[in-house]
């Protein structure tokens, strides 16, 4: 039938009526070719109202919501509703998309705005927190996202004059935000008293912080800064929606009608009220303004728009009208004349002229419209109404003829017939009435065979019979006019009906899916003459089909543009036009219908450029036109890469394992073992499922992937190298233009892409984060810049990457179909091709987006299958390759031609400097000349032509070729079979690679004594492969059926192989030649193994469970084993060949006698002292420890053993290889661990001599040779295995300072509540009801200022002086307890900077002045500054925080010029918890940080812009300090709890390496806690036990054993000659001390003591200046010690722990005393700015009081005692306790003459002091309901005032 293809005509959208002033605001504007852009439903609409024409913007699939116009006014940026909303960038003049921004919001975008050079573009979202997000539109690339309100944001705003700011207004708020960094920042606006806290709709911003906003009750309101000052009021008499700056002054429109212009400072200039003008209407609301010159645009609530000429202004001109607000259903087109009839739930209905594109006449009814019809003759006009009246107008002048109501229900349908005799009326009660038109009306019949409501009608041509359709689906035919039934189907078969607006019927079965049963098509009209049928449905689209359209499921085209549903949808009188009518948008859509033959005249309609496909995707469902694909691509398309555990998920497999774990690691286990493994070798190459996959590279290297392996193989010296950074199969492969770097993609949950160089084997970038499950195809652009790669994820998504940088530029979706290839533009970055499975794309990238067009292919060709393809000679040249054998030649996105290249698919194809080269499955390479005219030479791959240096056999001829490279004068070429084979120009072809072909390689076995190797495996051939350094295959042989094991006779004369069938076979070695078979088991034989010594017998393993012993000599079966419950895995022999060692998959460890075969059972501990011949078994005590943690998620499929029995080598389902010493004994043993296979590795074999071990991949197919090193050799090289599961639970050692370190719960001051437990209501908030705004927002006490209040302002009096602001001077303090490396020299030593609390502190070390950085709204917890000469002074500070939500609460780090206290960037942060270490890299430019949440992230920022470029979880437990290398962009070193890692940045991934220590005999693991740095890579680790450790790279090389006596906190590089300064905890010595000055290596040292006088002294921080060093201790000094005298200055002093709550100033000096929790009162001097004295009580104070006099001092301890001192001499004069619980205020009264003392027990004592230290309580007061706060004495010393925590005096 027709309807597999789909209908070759074609709609296009001519015009829309309608206009969204509903819901939406500010969406109206002229551009800057004085057009008018505006938009309706899913389309943006430019109209030009001089040549009354429309262009459409169609890039949206959804509504759009929300518009802004680029500054330029040429670009318009467009945010739609939908569950992942984007944003579309688009030319107003053109039409076409320039940038697409998406991934960020969710739900829709409800507003947008560019900022003044138009570079950012500022979006709102309308999920829960309407989120606020600043996008480098250009490049699609988010900057800054916050939070942005709990309620609505109806505006936002960038301030026109000041950069960086921002104003967002919505539901009861106003806000101020500031962009600095990645942080936006708001304030809330201050209503005060100005104005009422209201809804805010709308804002326009001024010079002078200026911002005027509209309010809901019509007011104006005027903001300066942040604080409202004048309020506009009545500028309208109801809510404000639409505010509009221009060059003249401000337009306002609201939504009582009227338009006021405003000059520049906001004096009215005119009003305009369009209530008022000939087209105005009561009720009439503006939503939109925009002034421009002497014209005004307002765009209405009711879908209209009126353009204003200033000068004329009672004469506005209407230019657009739409329905209104209400459901759009009637639709009815005129029998003569171009004009449709619509008629809606707004109760009006409209007459539209198709030829004029305008509203011709209108009439408003009583009720809503639901359905309307013309009569023939085009006099009466019927409409069906929602409450089951019909209405039927004269059409010339819209005067009424009737009005009947007989049914209750709304009228859905009506028709005339065609001879305009009866009117049929269906109607939601399931019936359908008939009424004579000439009777006036009367009802002649009634239908009522349907169950369900009446959707469609249609009357037969003759109009004698009605067919219907209801809401069941059903369809049902009734006799006119009478309305009887028709059952009898034959009287119904000739009839032919006048229209076709039916859903159900035969001859439109091809419009339903095929296996739906959804009624979701509201709409369809048939088109007789075109045979065309045209749909209407539930999703916005509009289909055309074939008509008829007889099987289910036929090919369509389909447009979009309506947003929701289409209700109805019909052809125009004469088939020029489709009119649709849109539900929810009310719009109406004009389609021009364009013939096959005008098509045919217009071929620039090129396919619909948009993110929806035009020629769709679900029309795919009779392939009956597209050939069989090839057996070939049929196999790879079934191949699914889903693994059942991703290498990703170990790491949290393993921490639930870990429990297990505790219980079984009693047992100390052994070291790892000494020797290790090199990659050596890999025989294989991945064909079968891979293309285009195989280069030369600059040098002439061969470079392509096996496994999970990148391999570059130098055929001169027949070696290769190996890039071993991927830990599972590589899927692809490309080579950068300059074939230097080369990119691969891998299999994965999250999966990576690597680029790195060939020379070094580097990764230079690691790619990840927007594929699932693999990356198919990668390619880079010509420039070598960008790197474009496809995914295997449902959607076969599309990522164009800048891959340097590691950043994602743009996304998309490429098809739900397997994607092959991926191809970008050689001349034009911005462009690719993707080809795959009935797939050819054109994309162009559109900012973070991409844009596709399908291949158009026309009458040319078929919907083929591409598997390759490249670009030709201009940008616009493209060619594919079929899987037919066609080539197909492209020019833009038309198919020009189609050449015959091949028999079976082209696989591969390669462009040349002048010409093509092709492969395909026919094992041809074809070369062609430029345009494909003519084939210039093939070369047939064919065993005859190899030449003698070949590595190996041909196992076919004409292999399937799968990759074709050129250079260096040969044609490079892969093949499906694994072979890769060098083509001579003149013909000979060299083997050069080779491995198995499809199928699992199982079957491995090493010669007795040569250095060679059989492997057997699913592809039915034996190998034997040649170990030694030709590295080739020595010989071949196909067998019958594939096999799982093979075994070499102990002469090396005979090998043994296993088959799948159950048979298996003796061959002689030397030539492969059957010696002898047998075939006596049904199953997999799965090993096979001679006795040692003669080798007389044969064991033969089956998976029967049975094992077979043959006595090799008489060819007889001489015993059976019985017994196993399960498959049997392994086999050994012992030395004797008397005893067999099985394992089965059961996990069951069996012995049997031979060779009878009879069970044995011997006990585990005899298990090792008998002598085994051979070791591949994986049971037992003896290799317990083999088993990994996650056992039960993976299994260990194979081991050997070495000769020497010291090494046990193993391979498990997870492509491990492991080391582990023998015996393994105890759960979990340490092993080295080698990652190159990529999945299961199925077996592994030691050579004769143990030189070599042998691994083979099941599913990767790959025979890897590794060389074994012995211990002691391996100096030269680092290992690159990674260290065991399980860390040593052994722990370096104990600190209380590190624990308290580590433990700490850092509370967020900001959410944090009082210390006391608080009862009642503060005076100010009683008898006042919390406003909503307060209500679910902070806990009671914040550090944040307050929420302003109406209320506060009430109380200031007017005659009170202001109150003047508090400004900082002194901070006394420095937070040493928990901090590190937070102190450092600025100005060559004359400044330091340092932080206490949330401030950062700048210390004159002369003057001891201080200024201060006050933005952190939370304690500052770490410090650093730039060292680069570029940024002098610049310091980042990280602070604590809650939730990494990036609202102001989040943590964030703040880089700040430490002179001038200007805040240079704010990134706020994923780290929850808080920042705990910030550093700077080599250039300055990036920042590293580490936080507290519990994976303790490490992240890096290019800071100035606010990026994150990468991020990883660190350690699972406390990382204490992070360093960037002081000569490294890209290499830094994190330590902390039992940790040292050492990173690389690549691209946007982190790569780290652990510490190894396993070079040191006795390291171990400690808890590090400081680092620095050498020349050579060396780097320093200050340890918990007071070591220091010393590493080259990553490797641990010698311990300065004690270089302090307690921990080393504190490591400090200088950077002007090498040297290191440590610090650390210790007592003070004669010879040591907590500061040691090094020289570069860490050998010899100087030590200097602090004269603190404490006794022990623990150093938190150092830094070294010219000839100076600064020290930060735990006791929060400061103190800088002289190089040459070791003289020490202490230069700030502060409190150690502890909350400090006494606080007391001197009655007459500038002094004042302190009382803290760390047991001191400290004494300090203002005008001196240093601490005088302080006294040590041994216990915690809480509180301190002067005498009036100053001579005395009273202190309350928290034990319940008090002391009282004398001020001259510091002895105590008295001291008393009365009480057991803490004293919290003490008050001596102004006559000197009574003590208070107030306490947490509820009471106030009094003493008498006249009387003498005695100090005897005199009197107390009682029935205080809550402990004491505060007392205050009253003048006459006669009253005392207390406030206790009830908070009443």
């Amino acid at each position: 039938m027709a309807a597999r293809s789909a209908p070759s005509c074609h709609l296009r959208l001519e015009w829309v009526y309608g206009y969204r002033g509903h819901q939406c605001r500010n969406n109206l504007y002229y551009t800057a070719a004085k057009e008018i852009v505006y938009f309706v439903a899913g389309v943006g609409v430019v109209y030009s109202p001089r040549e009354h024409r429309q262009k459409f913007y169609r890039g949206h699939s959804d509504d759009i919501i929300s518009l802004a116009l680029h500054p330029e006014r040429v670009l318009v940026a467009t945010g739609q509703v939908g569950k992942e909303p984007y944003i579309c960038v688009w030319d107003s003049y053109t039409v076409q998309t320039i940038s697409i921004l998406k991934d960020v919001h969710t739900h829709g975008i409800a507003c947008l705005a560019f900022d003044l050079d138009g570079q950012r573009l500022v979006s709102v979202g309308l999920d829960s927190k309407n989120a606020v997000c600043v996008w480098d539109w250009k490049r699609g690339k988010m900057l800054s996202m916050a939070p942005g309100h709990t309620d609505r944001i109806f505006d936002i705003s960038w301030d026109l004059y000041q950069p960086n700011k921002l104003v967002s207004c919505g539901v009861k708020h106003i806000k101020f935000w500031s962009l600095c960094g990645n942080a936006l920042t708001p304030k809330r606006g201050v209503f005060g008293k100005t104005g009422d806290l209201q809804t805010i709709l709308c804002l326009a911003c001024a010079r002078d912080e200026l911002t005027y906003s509209g309010a809901l009750n019509g007011d104006i309101y005027v903001w300066k800064g942040i604080n409202l000052i004048r309020t506009i009021q009545g500028a309208h008499t109801a809510g404000i929606f639409s505010m509009n700056a221009c060059e003249e002054g401000f337009a306002t429109g609201g939504r009582d009608g009227c338009i006021r212009l405003w000059d520049l400072t906001f004096k009215p200039i005119t009003v305009i009220d369009l209530r008022e003008t000939d087209q105005g209407y009561k009720g009439l609301s503006v939503r939109s303004v925009c002034w421009r010159g002497d014209h005004i645009l307002v765009g209405t609530q009711d879908s209209e728009i009126f353009e204003i000429v200033v000068h004329e202004r009672n004469k506005p001109f209407l230019i657009m009208q739409g329905h209104c607000e209400g459901e759009l259903w009637a639709l009815a087109i005129h029998p003569t004349k171009p004009l449709a009839v619509t008629g809606s739930d707004d109760r009006s209905v409209r007459i539209w002229s198709l030829v004029d594109h305008a509203l011709i006449a209108r009439c408003n009814m009583e009720e809503p419209i639901r359905c309307a019809a013309v009569n023939v003759d085009g006099i009466h006009l019927a409409l069906g109404m929602k409450d089951g009246s019909f209405t039927v107008l004269r059409v010339r002048d819209m005067t009424e003829v009737v009005h009947i109501k007989d049914r209750k229900e709304a009228i859905h349908e009506l028709k005339y017939s065609p001879d305009g005799t009866y009117l049929a009326v269906g109607c939601n009660d399931s019936s359908v009435d008939i009424y004579g038109v000439a009777q006036r009306y009367k009802k002649f019949g009634e239908c009522v065979g349907s169950l369900s409501f009446i959707t469609h009608l249609d009357w037969s041509s003759d109009s004698r019979y009605l067919q219907t359709n209801d809401g069941n689906g059903k369809r049902l035919f009734y006799r006119m006019p009478g309305g009887k039934e028709v059952t009898n189907k034959d009287e119904i078969k000739g009839v032919h009906w006048a229209s076709w607006t039916c859903v159900s019927g035969l001859e439109v079965n091809g419009i339903w899916p095929k296996y739906s049963d959804i009624n979701d098509i509201n709409s369809v009209d048939g088109n007789y003459i075109g045979q065309v049928l045209v749909t209407a449905d539930d999703y916005g689209i509009i289909k055309l089909f074939r008509y008829p359209c007889l099987r289910k499921g036929a090919k369509f085209k389909k447009y979009i543009g309506h947003s929701a549903h289409v209700t109805n949808v019909r052809w125009s009188h004469d088939y020029q036009w489709v009119i649709s009518i849109g539900g929810a948008d009310h719009s109406v859509f004009q389609w021009k219908f364009i013939t096959e033959r005008k098509l045919k005249d217009t071929l620039h309609i090129a396919p619909q450029e948009s993110l929806a496909d035009s020629n769709s995707d679900e029309s795919d469902s009779d392939l009956s036109d597209v050939p069989e694909l090839d057996s070939e691509i049929e196999q790879e398309t079934q191949l699914t890469y889903r693994r059942q555990v991703y290498k990703e998920d170990l790491p949290q497999l393993k921490e639930q394992c870990k429990e297990k774990q505790k219980s079984g690691t009693s047992k100390r286990r052994e070291w790892a073992p000494g020797n290790s493994i090199r990659l050596h070798f890999v025989h294989g190459y991945r064909g079968y499922d891979c293309r285009s996959n195989l280069f030369y590279t600059q040098i002439g290297e061969i470079v392509y992937h096996v496994a999970a392996v990148g391999v570059i193989y130098n055929r001169q010296q027949n070696t290769q190298r190996f890039y071993l950074g991927h830990d599972d199969d590589i899927l692809c492969l490309a080579l950068h233009p300059l074939k230097d770097y080369v990119a691969t993609g891998q299999v994965g949950r999250d999966p990576s892409i690597h680029i790195w160089d060939t020379e070094t084997i580097k990764p230079l970038s690691i790619l990840k984060g927007y594929h699932q499950y693999g990356v198919c195809a990668v390619d880079f652009s010509a420039d070598g810049k960008r790197l474009a790669s496809v995914g295997i994820d449902d959607g076969h998504t599309i990522v164009l990457w800048d891959w340097k940088k590691g950043e994602k530029l743009s996304i998309a979706r490429g098809s739900k179909d397997k994607i092959f290839v991926v191809k970008m533009n050689p001349y034009v970055p911005d462009k690719l091709i993707t080809a795959g499975i009935k797939h050819m794309k054109f994309w162009r990238r559109a900012g973070g987006g991409l844009i596709g067009r399908k291949g158009y292919i026309g009458t040319l060709g078929k919907n083929d299958t591409m598997m390759c393809a490249v670009y030709g000679w201009t940008e616009e040249m493209a060619f594919s390759g079929t899987s037919t054998g066609d080539v197909c030649i492209w020019r833009d996105v038309f198919l020009v031609k189609t050449v015959k290249a091949h028999d079976g698919p082209v696989f591969s194809m390669h462009a040349l400097e002048k010409g093509f080269v092709t492969g395909g499955k026919d094992g041809v390479v074809a070369l062609w000349d430029d345009s494909f005219e003519r084939c210039l030479k093939t070369y047939a791959i064919k065993r005859a032509a190899l030449a003698p240096g070949s590595k190996g056999l041909l196992l076919e001829d004409n292999p399937s070729i799968r990759a074709i490279s050129l250079g260096h004068g040969h044609i490079l070429v892969g093949t499906k079979n694994g072979e890769i084979l060098e083509v001579d120009k003149s013909g000979p072809v060299t083997l050069l690679v080779q491995g198995h072909m499809e199928g699992e390689v199982w079957g491995l076995a090493t010669h007795p004594y040569l250095p060679i190797c059989a492997t057997v495996s699913d592809d039915k051939t034996l190998r034997i492969w040649d170990l030694s350094p030709s590295h080739c295959m020595l010989a071949v042989r196909k067998l019958k059926k594939g096999g799982r094991c093979c075994c070499f006779s102990p002469d090396g004369k005979a090998l043994a192989v296993g088959l799948n069938d159950g048979s298996f076979l003796m061959a002689n070695a030397d030539t492969l030649e059957d010696l002898v078979s047998f075939h006596h088991r049904k199953d997999i034989i799965s090993d096979i193994r001679f006795s040692p010594g003669s080798g007389k017998y044969l064991a033969v393993a089956s998976h029967d469970s049975f094992i077979d012993i043959y006595n090799v000599m008489s060819s007889k079966r001489v015993g059976i084993c019985k017994g196993a419950t399960s498959y049997i895995t392994h086999i050994d022999w012992d030395i004797r060949g008397k005893l067999l060692q099985v394992n089965t998959g059961a996990k069951e460890q069996l012995f049997f006698e031979a060779p009878r075969g009879k069970k044995q059972t011997i006990p585990s501990v005899e298990v090792e002292k008998i002598g085994w011949a051979s070791w591949t078994s994986v049971l037992g005590l003896c290799c317990e420890g083999i088993w990994p943690v996650i056992g039960e998620v993976t299994d260990v499929t194979a081991s050997c053993l070495t000769s020497d029995k010291m090494i046990l080598a193993t391979g498990d389902d997870l492509g491990f290889v492991k080391l582990f010493r023998y015996p393994a004994k105890g759960k979990f043993g340490k092993f080295k661990r080698y990652v190159a296979h990529s999945t299961h590795v199925t077996n592994v074999r030691w050579t004769y001599d143990d030189s070599m071990l042998v691994t083979l991949g099941g599913a990767d197919m790959s025979l890897m040779v590794w060389t074994n090193e012995m211990e002691g050799y391996r100096e030269k090289r680092p290992c690159d295995s990674e260290e065991s599961d399980i860390d040593s639970e052994e722990d370096g050692g104990y600190d209380s300072d590190v624990t308290r370190e580590n433990e700490i719960s850092y509370t967020i001051r900001a959410l944090s509540t009082n210390i006391r437990p608080m009862f009642g209501i503060k005076p100010h908030l009683q008898q006042k009801e919390p406003s909503v705004d307060e209500r679910g927002s902070r806990p009671p006490v914040s550090r944040a200022p307050p929420q302003p209040e109406k209320l506060q302002t009430n109380n200031v009096g007017k005659k009170k002086r202001p109150i003047e602001d508090l400004v900082l001077e002194l901070v006394f303090g420095y937070r040493g307890r928990d901090c590190r490396n937070n102190v450092h020299y600025l100005n060559d030593g004359d400044d330091i900077i340092y932080h206490a609390a949330s401030v950062g502190i700048l210390h004159n070390v002369a003057t001891g002045t201080q200024s201060f950085y006050q933005e952190h709204n939370d304690d500052i917890l770490c410090l650093t500054v730039n060292q680069h000469p570029r940024f002098i002074n610049i310091v980042a500070t990280g602070q604590v925080g809650d939730s990494a939500d990036m609202s102001a609460t989040a943590p964030s780090i703040h880089i700040w010029d430490a002179m001038n206290k200007q805040t240079l960037s704010i990134l706020r942060c994923y780290h929850s918890k808080g920042v705990c270490s910030v550093s700077f890299s080599a250039t300055g430019k990036l920042l590293l940080s580490v936080g507290l949440d519990p994976e303790h992230t490490i992240t890096i920022w290019r800071w100035q812009e606010g990026a994150k470029i990468a991020s990883r979880a660190g350690h699972n437990q406390r990382i204490f300090v992070a360093e960037f290398r002081p000569d490294s962009d890209s290499q830094f070193v994190s330590v902390g709890v039992k940790h040292v890692k050492f990173w690389t940045l690549a691209g946007r991934a982190l790569l780290s390496k652990k510490g190894l220590l396993s070079t040191l005999e006795d390291a171990r693991m400690q808890t590090m806690l400081a680092v620095a740095f050498g020349a050579n890579n060396l780097t320093f680790t200050g340890t918990i036990s007071g070591d220091v450790c010393v590493w080259k790279d990553h490797i641990l090389c010698r311990i300065v054993a004690r270089a302090h006596n307690g921990p080393v906190f504190a490591m400090y590089t200088t950077l002007r000659d090498g040297l290191i300064v440590t610090g650390g905890k210790e007592r003070p010595s004669k010879e040591g001390g907590a500061v040691k000055l090094w020289d570069q290596e860490l050998r010899r040292c100087r030590a200097f003591r602090l004269e603190t006088g404490q006794v022990t002294d623990c150093v938190r921080s150092v830094c070294r200046g010219k000839g100076k060093i600064l020290v930060g201790t735990r006791n929060a000094e400061i103190i800088e010690v002289g190089e040459k005298n070791a003289a020490c200055n202490i230069l700030v002093n502060g409190h150690v722990d502890g909350p400090i709550w006494g606080l007391a100033t001197h009655p007459s000096r500038d002094f004042f005393l302190s009382a803290a929790e760390d047991g001191t009162v400290r004494l300090w001097d203002i005008a001196d700015k240093k601490m005088l004295n302080k006294v040590n009580l041994g216990h915690a104070a809480r509180t301190v009081c002067y005498s009036p006099e100053g001579d005395m001092v009273a202190i309350g301890m928290k034990n319940g005692e008090f002391i009282i001192l004398l001020v001259s001499s510091l002895k105590i004069w008295g001291k008393k306790r009365d009480r057991r619980c803490a004293i919290h205020d003490i008050r001596f009264s102004p006559d000197c003459r009574f003590l208070a003392v107030g306490s947490s027990e509820n009471s106030v004592d009094f003493y008498d002091l006249t009387l003498g230290p005695t100090l005897n309580r005199i009197s107390y007061c009682k029935d205080i309901p809550s402990f004491v706060i505060q007392m205050d004495f009253s003048a006459d010393s006669r009253y005392l005032q207390i406030c206790s925590h009830f908070l009443h005096s």
